[in-house]
């Protein structure tokens, strides 16, 4: 079972490597064969493969990246977490805003997996 403390040291990290677009934060939150993935997409698998994605999607395709923390549970080794967030997406010319929900299975203090459901609204970017 994860700690409280843990939880939100994991959370705080995931926030703060997705509005600081910092590829080192997110990967020292992962297990070295941790795993991402977005719904039912292609899964990332180890640290190479994970930074390759968060250096593409969100290094390079996003900005201006603002994140809330709505409420997050623990269940066992499970940390299951809602927020919303927003950024202004490069490839698609408009602001992106997410409701989103994450579920980890969390191992030694480190995500083991990641999966994340959200859906999305845009909006125009604002000049």
């Amino acid at each position: 079972m994860i700690t409280d403390e843990v939880a939100k040291m994991i959370l705080k990290s995931y926030e703060e490597a997705w509005v600081e677009q910092d590829t080192r934060k997110i990967l020292s939150i992962f297990a070295e064969n941790g795993s991402y993935q977005e719904g039912l997409r292609e899964k990332f698998i180890g640290h190479d493969e994970i930074a390759k994605y968060w250096d593409k999607k969100v290094c390079e395709e996003q900005s201006n990246i603002e994140f809330d923390l709505v409420s997050y549970h623990i269940s066992g080794d499970f940390l299951i977490a809602e927020w919303k967030a927003s950024f202004d997406s490069d490839i698609e010319k408009a602001r992106i805003t997410v409701e989103e929900v994450a579920i980890m299975r969390i191992e030694d203090g480190k995500i083991k997996t990641l999966k994340e459901y959200w859906r999305s609204k845009k909006a125009p970017h604002k000049p």
